[in-house]
């Protein structure tokens, strides 16, 4: 795991696949997405030297943010929270709807799960569910953005006292040359870019994806103008 301060209060944790963000607020610190199976303990070790994760904020079910919930709330006894229509795949009542792929999307999904720890993970049992709107206590207030299109219940978050925005994966940097681009694997294309064009118009200064370097220079206009090269209203 790298771990990149972007402020003061905000870290990038780096995965082998993808990446998750440690917020601070005092002591009380919230993730957002967890990171692979195997990654919990990490989190957990080197957290500890700033205070307590108090919860786990899961933009979506993938495994590589949700495989390492389970052991941090197991190890903190922090809330794992996700949008109601996530929460049974978190929790691994029903299956998850399985992306519908580009053919150039192919060979990145490939090399990724090549990349994921092999066998099964421990699954939050208790998921707190949120819905678009409700604001959670941290970060002067992080807004639930409900994002579908990625996943049904895929989520940002906003923090609009601190001009920050979390896509999860509805967005992305490209890895080609970092320039912002509408996130991979998705169920539902034509909702993927509605939801980027809805997380675009948001006043944001800093914006953390789940894939790729955060946009931290004009980065509002930067989503906006991303947007609406793939026809999204924003």
């Amino acid at each position: 795991m790298d771990v990149i301060e972007l402020l003061p209060r905000l870290r990038l944790l780096r995965f082998p696949v993808g990446q998750a963000y440690l917020w601070r607020d005092g002591d009380d610190l919230t993730l957002v997405d967890a990171g692979p199976a195997g990654a919990g303990a990490g989190i957990v070790a080197w957290a500890g030297s700033f205070g307590r994760v108090r919860r786990v904020v899961l933009t979506h079910f993938h495994e590589d943010h949700v495989g390492g919930a389970q052991e941090v709330a197991a190890r903190t006894g922090a809330q794992v929270v996700a949008h109601t229509l996530e929460a049974p795949v978190v929790r691994g009542e029903v299956p998850g709807p399985p992306p519908v792929f580009e053919d150039w999307e192919r060979p990145l999904h490939e090399k990724a799960l090549r990349l994921l720890p092999r066998g099964g993970f421990d699954r939050p049992t208790r998921v707190t569910e949120v819905s678009d709107g409700d604001v959670l206590d941290f970060g002067g207030g992080a807004r639930v953005v409900h994002a579908p299109g990625h996943t049904d219940g895929s989520i940002g978050l906003h923090l609009p006292r601190h001009g920050v925005l979390f896509t999860g994966d509805a967005v992305a940097a490209s890895p080609d040359d970092g320039g912002v681009i509408l996130g991979v694997f998705n169920t539902d294309r034509a909702r993927a870019v509605a939801s980027f064009g809805r997380l675009a118009a948001l006043d944001s200064e800093l914006v953390c994806f789940g894939h790729g370097d955060p946009v931290t220079v004009r980065a509002g206009r930067t989503l906006r103008e991303s947007a609406r090269s793939y026809g999204a209203a924003c």
